[in-house]
């Protein structure tokens, strides 16, 4: 066990068990540390009274204890591929593509909560009531213009109903970082006994996740905080590309 753990570079092997120790204390106990850290360290959106700056960096080390499947995939996951950018970048370099991936991700999922939120929520008391989308926004436009505070209540618990936690995000970036510096590099899937290069398995990520998002499937994955990761981790592996430090070989 120790070999295998000092065979794990230190940003790597530390973001794993980061993750490991806040879930198992959500875990142990709920109703004090997990409600605590799920409210205040996950990322709210920013209209919410919930809404603090450093969410956007402590979300990433928080998971739902509702199921461990999502924790150990994304840890599977850095482990997998974060020891070996770990190893050819250095640990400074990783770890700021890691954060900044994360960061990314979690901005772009407040850019998706401002443009839908109030789309959203029309749509979800229009189906309660009875109503159709548009007589239900009339309804909500004319309380909010009256200060119903009823409406204006319901409103302000809905926007702090808005949550994303876990690292998925960074996960994303970590896999493109990949396919950027090993684009030949032959990976195998679950269920296919095929090899695929990496290049392709990111792409086909990519856009499963993009029209997963617009098609708004399993609404409660936030997929365009998954393409967000990509998106600032390509943005950053461009820049070290074209400074000619990215290491590794590139596309």
């Amino acid at each position: 066990m120790n070999n295998f753990l000092k065979n794990i570079p230190p940003v790597t092997k530390n973001l794993i068990i980061v993750n490991l120790i806040i879930w198992l204390a959500m875990m142990l106990f709920p109703n004090q540390i997990g409600y605590f850290i799920t409210n205040r360290l996950g990322l709210h959106y920013i209209a919410g009274s919930l809404f603090n700056p450093a969410q956007v960096i402590t979300y990433m080390f928080v998971h739902s204890t509702g199921s461990i499947f999502h924790l150990l995939f994304n840890m599977f996951t850095l482990w997998m591929f974060g020891r070996i950018l770990e190893q050819v970048w250095g640990s400074q370099r990783f770890f700021i593509f890691y954060m900044i991936c994360g960061i990314g991700a979690g901005l772009v999922q407040e850019a998706v909560w401002a443009l839908t939120w109030e789309h959203e929520y029309i749509s979800g008391i229009a189906k309660l009531n009875g109503l159709t989308y548009q007589h239900m926004k009339d309804i909500v436009d004319a309380a909010v213009i009256s200060g119903d505070t009823q409406f204006l209540d319901a409103i302000a618990q809905f926007k702090n109903s808005m949550l994303v936690v876990g690292a998925s995000g960074a996960i994303f970036g970590l896999l493109l970082g990949f396919a950027f510096v090993f684009p030949n590099m032959p990976l195998y899937l679950f269920f296919i006994p095929v090899p695929i290069k990496a290049k392709y398995m990111v792409i086909g990520y990519g856009v499963i996740e993009f029209f997963l998002g617009v098609g708004g499937a399993q609404s409660t994955v936030a997929h365009f905080a998954h393409l967000g990761g990509m998106l600032f981790g390509l943005i950053l592996l461009l820049y070290w590309k074209k400074k000619g430090t990215l290491g590794g070989r590139i596309f």
